[in-house]
């Protein structure tokens, strides 16, 4: 299943490293948050080196949707109400300083970057668009309503951010990494101290930066009880619609579209990973409802790391790691969220301080509903009876028809029907 971006792009390849290395920093993770703080690393003159266990950007970062928005679902009355009006203010001014980033990186570079409104819509509640609104206009961000939607259905309306962007994520990639510190095919196993243990070498490092998605290390951080995994599926369609803009429902499992080129993309089908959910299946039959003319040219699956409280973590990795850091967590709105990461996690290794650490920090209280519910889901499945069982942490496994793999409801690792790991935080195959 290669995505619309693996198809229309090629990205450079890069050296394996042996024997004994050294360098002032590690960063482990080759998506898109490694790669730019390689990038910002390196623009500062810092010595580092990136591993990544296969190729470059052949995870989550290739099923993206790429969207660059500092509007994150119905989320600002959220933080408002839970955290107060500077929290969120900070929230915001982290990702808007990440998309004038994006602007000036891309603004010289053949990645498909155009300016396009994004609308957060909902189906029959208009009263959460009203109270978006309202803590937008808090905070000092000059919102607006959408009565009137492109889609072929009704809503209740929609929260617009005007002028924000959409992009071919690999194309801009393939640009950032060329001539970066990046060595792929080394798959760490683990770390003993400062040291990275792979097949081919050790490579000792002052600080060390996990960028894998969802963080390997179990013995810090806690990250097992503060992350889930929540899995979404997209079909690329010719001849279906030109919404001119980005759309997406505020409901976790919604529908979203935007366009590239001739393309739609229609997004939905969500679900907890390791549960049930409509998949392909249930956007082919909204396909063939609303645009029974379109050709389906693509389809792929993407998976995105849920935080407690929809904050990233961003930082230490945990309050007793001075020197180890990690980004995470970023709930579907991964490019803004790997760029403010990168920013974050370069400044951190350079000694700038940054007055929205604290609101990223992995240390945050953990103390939210949503804690329940992922301690209910791994007793659950520990507790469950099957043969196949996650090695991350001793999980059931349930079998994913509709992508043929064996799939964790615990934390979200994913592997073939041969064992072979397809989504981490599992480190390693499972033996069937």
């Amino acid at each position: 299943m290669e995505s619309i971006w693996q198809k229309d792009s090629k990205l450079p390849s890069f050296p394996q490293q042996k024997g004994k290395q050294k360098t002032e920093v590690l960063i482990i993770g080759g998506g898109i948050t490694g790669i730019l703080t390689a990038y910002f690393l390196t623009k500062n003159h810092v010595d580092c080196m990136l591993v990544e266990k296969g190729k470059i950007c052949n995870g989550t970062t290739a099923g993206t949707t790429a969207k660059i928005t500092v509007q994150h679902g119905l989320l600002y009355h959220r933080l408002l109400k839970n955290y107060g009006a500077e929290f969120a203010q900070k929230y915001l001014q982290a990702n808007q300083h990440a998309f004038t980033c994006y602007e000036t990186l891309c603004k010289n570079m053949d990645c498909d970057f155009v300016y396009r409104d994004n609308y957060v819509y909902a189906i029959d509640n208009r009263e959460k668009l009203e109270q978006e609104l309202a803590a937008l206009e808090k905070i000092g961000y000059p919102a607006a309503f959408c009565e009137h939607l492109p889609l072929p259905f009704s809503t209740a309306g929609a929260v617009t951010f005007s002028h924000q962007a959409q992009f071919h994520p690999l194309k801009f990639l393939a640009a950032i990494a060329e001539g970066l510190p990046i060595y792929e095919n080394m798959f760490v196993k683990q770390l003993q101290g400062n040291t990275a243990i792979t097949d081919t070498a050790e490579i000792t490092a002052n600080q060390i930066i996990v960028t894998t998605h969802f963080p390997f290390l179990n013995r810090h951080g806690s990250y097992f009880l503060k992350l889930y995994q929540h899995r979404s599926y997209v079909l690329a369609l010719e001849g279906a619609q030109d919404v001119n803009g980005m759309y997406v429902e505020e409901s976790k499992t919604g529908l979203s579209f935007r366009n590239y080129k001739n393309v739609l993309l229609l997004g939905g089908g969500g679900h907890r990973t390791g549960k049930k959910g409509g998949n392909w299946a249930e956007l082919r039959q909204f396909a063939q409802q609303h645009y029974p003319q379109a050709k389906e040219c693509c389809a792929w699956a993407a998976q995105d790391c849920m935080s407690l409280d929809a904050v990233p973590y961003i930082g230490h990795y945990s309050s007793r790691t001075a020197q180890l850091y990690t980004a995470t967590g970023f709930n579907k709105w991964g490019m803004t969220g790997a760029m403010l990461s990168a920013q974050l996690l370069s400044d951190m290794v350079l000694g700038k301080k940054q007055d929205v650490s604290d609101v990223f920090s992995p240390s945050r209280s953990i103390l939210k509903p949503q804690l329940l519910v992922n301690g209910f889901e791994a007793v659950k499945n520990l507790c469950s009876f099957s043969g196949k069982r996650c090695p991350h942490l001793g999980c059931a496994l349930k079998w994913n028809p509709a992508e043929h793999s064996w799939d964790c409801a615990c934390h979200g690792s994913r592997f073939d029907e041969n064992g072979k790991l397809l989504n981490n935080p599992a480190n390693g195959d499972c033996h069937f």
